[in-house]
């Protein structure tokens, strides 16, 4: 039966099998791969998102997460929440985390 099944010759007891400094050399270069293409632009992100909420004032023009696009009449400061009015006695109450981006004043009557 040997002719059906070929011989598998071991390596030589003396070659050289992989070593934990390649392996701790390669955890090394996952994790600043991971921290310099995921967590450090998220963090960024977090960082700029967290400003642009602590800034915004009443009277700002601001787009919101679900795409509509109204001006600040109230802000609560001991919650997070904030009223915005979308048209002329229309207001919605809204989580300040859900704005985008703050637009440039009289946007709302451009559109």
């Amino acid at each position: 039966m040997d002719f059906l099944i070929p011989t598998a010759y071991a390596q030589e007891a003396g070659a050289p099998q992989g070593g934990g400094m390649e392996l701790v050399f390669m955890l090394v270069m996952f994790g600043l791969i991971f921290y310099f293409m995921i967590y450090r632009p998220q963090a960024k992100r977090v960082k700029a998102h967290k400003e642009l909420v602590s800034s915004i004032s009443k009277g700002d023009e601001v787009l919101m997460n679900g795409g509509f696009v109204g001006r600040i009449s109230k802000i609560s400061d001991d919650k997070d929440f904030m009223v915005i009015t979308v048209a002329e006695g229309m207001e919605v109450t809204v989580q300040k985390s859900a704005v985008t981006a703050v637009l440039p004043k009289g946007t709302m009557k451009s559109l």
